[in-house]
């Protein structure tokens, strides 16, 4: 079969390694640090949560459709080529998006911490107090979310997202206010003309309630007046609720902007990479050749590892050269693009047969009547989706950790590099690990380490701290999902091993991670990061134990392994009678699929 160029093994997985390389590399450059890159716009928490969600609610729901499309319409070339154009010059939507303060941009790459604001007399301390009010009931539209009640606390929150807890007095410098201001709104106390940043992510975020007031400052009033309805102090005031307007209109449209930018390029992204894995694994099972198709992630690893590490040591070096009216860390879409176009000229050869489909295709229903009638398919379906919530917290908002605690970026792609490159590691040890703790064994490993990454993270006190707890990410990560994907191999009936193991991959886990992303933003919002962290540990926990009492008390029934009861029968049998099996199994092969065309 090697003669005919369709049917050359050995050139199509070069291709395919090359292929998946080059698409890690194009991942690594900015999947890891797309959060980072919305703190920068000024998005809060719940803001990203929502945006993060809908990404992968996207991918779970649209990327099987499209593969569906493409395999009966015979379009699958065509659709790679439309997903890699397309998509690099979508990415490049999101450095249009204009951040809520330009002006705290240019100033870091100027180096200067200098704000403009409204400059106080000389020698004054300024010390903002800031309290929630609750307003009447009648002032609400129906179903509006309303204020607590008015308490007196001190939350300052910078643009990172992340405050300091109730209670705590905190004096801030001039040079540590935010670069873009807004005043109190209409029937708040004015004290002074400070000027409030809009978007924090504490409980009374004024990004979502829109409603604070100052009630202490140690600024005098304006110059003339001598009451707070002075002409003076009320133009004042009339200035401020309208520099409050326009803010939340351009938080607003912020959101709406990323949104729409980031829901058009997941839609060209999303098919990309399964449309690629069900081409060549149809291409390498009608030479039967499938078990070299297992290792093929291993260099897509390898590819988002060199993505990450490269992308960030070229951020410091270019990024203020190419930011012009975004927010930092443009590169990563740039080099996004770039290596979108590398990937786009490997796809015009990569390896994809030609099927004539003579019937539909309901394997993914197959698929998933399984699930439903197999309780032990249940159970770990419900693992893979707190898997991908508990996952979903850590790629959102870990990030944001490190960025407050003062690392670089070069640092938080060393810190994921090494947890890929650990799995890769570890890969020839895979059969012996699942052998000697059995795959239940494997799963309730990799929960519990899961969960202690998840307790650890929540009490980082330095950058490096993280270092450490990546290394679990092996556990965590890795061998958890070889164990998943051989339970899932084991329980599946013929002919549903991929569209089963692709449901669990693509719906169950991307769910999962669309509910964490969702809740996870309000629950940083409303409580801290530490809080989140600690739950999800929690959560996981409980589910650990649940899963191991529930486990062993499922009925538990054998699939016959044919593979090995050919080999056995081959043992007794003659030289003539494994001849004439040969010969059976090459014409029941050309008979199933005489409908491919070379």
């Amino acid at each position: 079969m090697s003669a005919n160029p369709q049917w050359d093994v050995s050139r199509a997985l070069g291709l395919a390694r090359l292929f998946h390389l080059v698409c890690g590399v194009r991942d690594g450059c900015v999947t890891p640090f797309l959060t980072l890159y919305l703190r920068q716009l000024g998005l809060t928490a719940p803001w990203v949560g929502l945006l993060m969600g809908a990404k992968h609610l996207i991918a779970a729901v649209w990327a099987p459709f499209c593969a569906f499309l493409a395999k009966s319409y015979q379009r699958r070339r065509a659709l790679l080529i439309g997903s890699l154009l397309g998509s690099a010059g979508a990415s490049l939507l999101m450095v249009l998006v204009p951040p809520l303060d330009k002006d705290l941009m240019r100033r870091s790459c100027n180096g200067s911490q200098s704000v403009t604001t409204t400059v106080p007399p000389t020698a004054v301390a300024l010390t903002v107090t800031i309290t929630s009010a609750q307003e009447p009931a009648s002032n609400h539209p129906a179903g509006a979310p309303s204020l607590p009640a008015e308490r007196s606390t001190t939350r300052i929150v910078g643009a990172s997202g992340f405050g300091k807890g109730p209670g705590e007095s905190v004096q801030e410098p001039l040079s540590h206010l935010p670069g873009y201001s807004v005043g109190p709104v209409d029937g708040a106390r004015i004290t002074s003309g400070v000027l409030l940043h809009p978007v924090t992510s504490g409980a009374n975020s004024t990004a979502w309630e829109g409603s604070f007031k100052v009630v202490s400052a140690a600024l005098p009033l304006l110059a003339g007046s001598t009451a707070l309805r002075s002409p003076a102090n009320l133009s004042a005031a009339k200035g401020n609720a309208r520099a409050l307007d326009l803010s939340l209109q351009g938080l607003q449209w912020t959101f709406i902007l990323s949104l729409g930018s980031m829901v058009f390029w997941e839609l060209l992204t999303a098919p990309l990479e399964q449309v690629a894995d069900d081409s060549l694994y149809e291409y390498l099972d009608f030479v039967d050749a499938t078990d070299r198709y297992r290792s093929l992630w291993i260099w897509k690893l390898l590819g988002m590892s060199a993505g990450v590490c490269g992308i960030t040591a070229l951020v410091g070096q270019l990024d203020c050269l190419l930011m012009t009216n975004g927010a930092q860390g443009v590169v990563h879409f740039y080099g996004y693009s770039l290596v979108s176009i590398l990937a786009l000229l490997v796809s015009t050869a990569f390896p994809i047969p030609v099927c004539r489909q003579r019937e539909p295709d309901h394997k993914t229903v197959k698929a998933l009547s399984l699930v439903g009638g197999d309780p032990r398919l249940v159970l770990l379906a419900f693992t893979v989706f707190l898997i991908g919530a508990a996952t979903s917290t850590v790629q959102n908002f870990l990030f944001w950790h490190m960025e407050d605690l003062g690392s670089s970026e070069l640092v938080m792609g060393l810190s994921v590099a090494l947890g890929w490159l650990g799995e890769i590691l570890l890969h020839p040890f895979e059969t012996a690990l699942l052998r000697k703790l059995s795959r239940v064994g494997t799963v309730g490993l990799g929960l519990g380490c899961l969960a202690g990454q998840l307790l650890y993270y929540s009490f980082l006190w330095s950058w490096w701290s993280v270092l450490p707890a990546q290394i679990l990410s092996v556990i965590s990560n890795g061998a958890l999902w070889w164990a998943v994907r051989a339970s899932v191999e084991d329980l599946a009936t013929p002919r549903t091993e991929r569209p089963l193991s692709a449901m669990f991959r693509g719906h169950f886990y991307g769910g999962g991670a669309s509910l964490g992303s969702f809740v996870g933003g309000f629950v940083v919002m409303r409580f801290s990061l530490a809080v989140l962290y600690q739950a999800c540990c929690v959560v996981l926990l409980l589910w650990l134990a649940l899963f191991l009492s529930i486990q062993p008390r499922l009925p538990q029934e054998r699939k016959i392994n044919y593979s090995k009861l050919l080999a056995v029968e081959a043992s007794d049998t003659s030289d003539s009678e494994q001849e004439t099996e040969r010969d059976w199994l090459v014409k029941a092969m050309r008979e199933e699929h005489s409908d491919w065309k070379g």
